[in-house]
């Protein structure tokens, strides 16, 4: 996951995307030996040269300004999230000539008072994540709403393995091709942020040995931001579920997101809530919300 390589992918795969009518330029029609824009094209809505944005396009960003960061967002018509990959892509790669080795991160954990908070959200599913989607604590309610990803698992226990490696995930998410995109664009703006982190390149090298849908979502540099929208899914036990998320970081780095479910009061993915607590509420305990061991979910129960 090199961040000059990779610069230079964003890019192309961004003015791909691209018509000259989209940025304002007139089209005279003819072949065009490159899908979407020129690069030419991109430096001239930018306002800067053509030499210095093939520059660009080829990883050297040495001493690049914002300013013409801002420029380039704006020709490709970057959102937000994307901006900002760009500019995680930039700042890493002028973070030293010469790559660093891969390290392993350490094991992001919430401190005992944010878990009593998570645990006093009693009546909306929590579930904690850190960038490369492991899960990393839940409440009562989070655990059970997502079962299926907790029963036999390997720990830990992630989110992109579970919805390319494992069939349950296919009935589980009833929109499932959107959650295979929206994982994968998630890992992606993850990597431009920390591309030297050793258990990400690893899931991310076994989710394209294990699974050719990542591998082509991957090779599309697609990033997303993930704060707030909703999840429609099949619980095993309550049925269909409709809910709306809210991302809320945890630390200032962006290490640990929470996501927090509701439900429209008196829908039926809010009764189908109710429902699910209290068939989990006889297994209330701490060891409920440990994401590092294994523990009893509904859906294990149910199969007994």
């Amino acid at each position: 996951m090199g961040n000059h390589d990779g610069i230079g992918d964003f890019l192309v795969t961004r003015r791909a995307k691209l018509t000259p009518g989209d940025v304002g330029l007139p089209d005279f029609g003819g072949r065009r030996r490159v899908a979407g824009l020129r690069r030419e094209e991109v430096a001239m809505v930018a306002g800067i040269s053509p030499e210095y944005y093939k520059r660009l396009e080829r990883g050297r960003v040495n001493g690049v300004s914002e300013a013409v960061l801002d420029g380039i967002s704006r020709a490709l018509k970057l959102d937000e999230a994307e901006h900002a990959h760009l500019f995680d892509l930039v700042r890493v790669a002028n973070a030293g000539a010469h790559p660093r080795r891969r390290t392993a991160a350490r094991k992001p954990q919430v401190s005992v008072s944010m878990q009593q908070t998570i645990d006093a959200m009693s009546t909306v599913p929590v579930f904690v994540q850190n960038g490369r989607l492991d899960a990393v604590a839940t409440n009562r309610l989070g655990r059970a709403l997502f079962a299926p990803m907790f029963d036999d698992a390997q720990l830990p226990v992630n989110a992109a393995r579970f919805v390319f490696l494992d069939r349950r995930a296919q009935d589980f998410y009833r929109d499932w091709e959107a959650n295979t995109r929206q994982i994968v664009a998630l890992l992606r703006a993850e990597a431009g942020r920390a591309p030297y982190d050793r258990q990400l390149s690893d899931l991310v090298g076994e989710l394209s040995t294990r699974s050719d849908l990542f591998r082509k979502l991957w090779g599309a540099h697609d990033v997303r931001e993930h704060r707030t929208g909703i999840k429609s899914v099949h619980h095993p036990v309550v049925g269909d579920l409709d809910l709306r998320f809210q991302g809320m970081d945890l630390s200032s780095d962006r290490g640990l997101q929470m996501l927090v479910f509701s439900a429209e009061p008196g829908s039926a993915s809010h009764n189908g809530l109710q429902l699910l607590s209290s068939w989990v509420a006889p297994m209330s305990n701490p060891a409920d919300t440990d994401t590092s061991e294994s523990a009893e979910s509904p859906v294990s129960r149910q199969r007994e």
